[in-house]
């Protein structure tokens, strides 16, 4: 007789009779049969949450497929729970958290507070994480879940510090259940946790009501980290101090330029980059020269200086070898490679493609590997995933966002 096969993937949530189940599995099947029809309220159908169901009807005999019917449980539940907002007001929330880079970063000094001060241009590339937040009905604590085993779930995590720092600067009592989709590596060099404490802020100001403004989340963030403030940004900015202090650039780096990331899995430690840091192996050129080289010319290897490089690669000397090779091995292929804020990510700029050796050797078959480009945002607007296929088409980026209505943006063109 015919006989329906379903095949459900990834985690299944099932709850029937009062009872919850959880079951985990890559990939399974069973068959039952065709002239099995669910009823609309039945334990089987309540059962598979964020699940997605193949039915197929086929002849037993002859091995013909007679009916195929897909059913998507998670696009159905997204539905429903889409009507229950516009109903109840926003009751949840998912953004993306791009992380960054620093095409040139310059130390320029060291502070009586013990801090260093910098110069650098920081831009928004397109890879991120995604964080969903909900309302949660505590009025005691937030609940964070993350995919990747390692990262801390309490108020060490800077998601929930800024959550606590939302509280605290505008009174309101809205706590959350966080759930984080990491894909930015950590201790990479790329502010992958920075940009979730911002993303943070911005939607605890959207389920408020907007009670706060942009320039405000700014300031209030440098209480908790000194590269938060960058992401207020539009997405490209000359920072200073120590990093807190933003300067929006007119415009971008352009949107179609390729980027190649590269991060071994070995962390490099800020703490230890900075304690080797020595004033007198840094670079004595000016970074407002730096800047406007950038905006004249676009990306080189000569103006892509990090100070943090040579106490870096003391740190983990491996990392001084591989960007060594990605030069000699990428000659043509990269305008520049350097190494991104504390590291141990290594960008290569132009093109989205690692040299070979990178698949061939044994010593970077565990590499972090993944393309980007620059992205932006638009004001009174947080970051937006982009394909790779759009950011390979080149856009015009016009909007100016001034954080001081006293002071004019920065005016460098790329």
């Amino acid at each position: 007789m015919a006989s329906s096969n379903f095949i459900c993937s990834h985690q299944i949530y099932s709850s029937c009779n009062g009872k919850t189940h959880f079951n985990s599995f890559k990939k399974a099947s069973f068959s039952i049969p065709s002239s099995y029809k669910f009823q609309h309220a039945s334990c089987f159908e309540r059962g598979f949450r964020y699940s997605r169901i193949r039915a197929t009807a086929s002849d037993s005999k002859t091995g013909k497929k007679q009916v195929e019917v897909v059913y998507d449980l998670e696009d159905k539940f997204s539905k429903l729970a889409d009507e229950v907002d516009k109903n109840s007001g926003m009751s949840r929330l998912t953004l993306f958290s791009p992380c960054k880079i620093n095409v040139f970063l310059r130390i320029t000094g060291k502070r009586e507070d013990g801090y260093h001060d910098l110069a650098s241009l920081f831009h928004v590339i397109s890879l991120g994480d995604k964080i969903k937040f909900s309302l949660s009905p505590s009025k005691s604590s937030d609940r964070l879940s993350t995919n990747v085993p390692g990262v801390p779930l309490d108020d060490r995590n800077l998601i929930i510090k800024a959550l606590n720092l939302f509280r605290k600067k505008t009174g309101t009592d809205n706590y959350f259940w966080i759930h984080l989709d990491k894909k930015v590596p950590t201790g990479a060099g790329l502010g992958g946790g920075s940009s979730n404490a911002a993303t943070a802020l911005w939607a605890a100001n959207q389920f408020s009501g907007g009670v706060a403004t942009e320039k405000e989340l700014q300031e209030w963030s440098g209480e908790i980290g000194s590269d938060i403030p960058f992401f207020f940004s539009h997405g490209a900015a000359y920072c200073t101090g120590r990093g807190e202090i933003v300067e929006d650039i007119l415009k971008p780096l352009p949107f179609d330029v390729p980027l190649v990331l590269i991060k071994p899995q070995e962390a490099c430690s800020t703490a230890e980059v900075y304690k080797r840091l020595t004033l007198d192996r840094t670079s004595t050129v000016d970074p407002l020269t730096l800047l406007e080289k950038i905006s004249r010319s676009g990306i080189s290897q000569d103006v892509c200086i990090n100070d943090l490089e040579p106490p870096a690669f003391e740190v983990l000397p491996s990392l001084k070898r591989l960007k060594q090779r990605l030069i000699a091995a990428g000659r043509g292929q990269y305008d520049s490679v350097f190494m991104s804020g504390s590291g141990s990510t290594i960008v290569g700029v132009g093109s989205p493609d690692p040299p070979q050796f990178i698949y061939d050797d044994d010593e970077y078959k565990d590499v972090f590997l993944s393309e980007a480009s620059f992205i932006t945002r638009a004001e009174n607007q947080w970051y937006t995933e982009v394909s790779m296929d759009a950011a390979s088409s080149p856009m015009e980026f016009s909007i100016v966002v001034s954080m001081d209505a006293a002071s004019s943006p920065m005016e460098f063109s790329v």
